[in-house]
């Protein structure tokens, strides 16, 4: 079992910025990844970035390209999601995830509880 604990949300102004972070614990292996998607009210869910934590590979959703910068740190076994030029748009909670990566994409397997992160215009 994999345990994930997100921080850092909260309210900003357009344009801000914000830096998530998630503690994992339990088992799991270097092999895999660790992603974060986001759902606003009323909307899908969203993919938003996922990085490997063998080699630090990220892949990011178009809407946040550019601006979202994900990162890992294997020794603190905790990732984060950087979040610069904060739009409106962005508002949502978001969700630490713990998955793999397939020839069709980033797949989570576990997640975290989510983190309310609010941008004001």
């Amino acid at each position: 079992q994999v345990q994930l604990v997100e921080s850092g949300g909260g309210l900003v102004q357009a344009g801000g910025s914000l830096r998530l972070s998630c503690v994992v614990s339990g088992r799991y292996f270097r092999t895999d990844s660790g992603g974060w998607f986001r759902q606003a009210p009323g909307k899908e869910r969203e993919f938003v970035a996922a990085i490997s934590w063998g080699d630090g590979s990220t892949k990011y959703g178009d809407s946040v390209k550019g601006r979202f910068t994900m990162s890992r740190d294997n020794a603190a076994n905790t990732l984060y999601l950087q979040m610069n030029s904060l739009k409106p748009e962005d508002t949502a909670v978001y969700y630490c995830t713990q998955g793999s990566w397939s020839a069709i994409g980033y797949s989570p397997d576990y997640w975290g509880q989510g983190t309310q992160v609010t941008v004001s215009s």
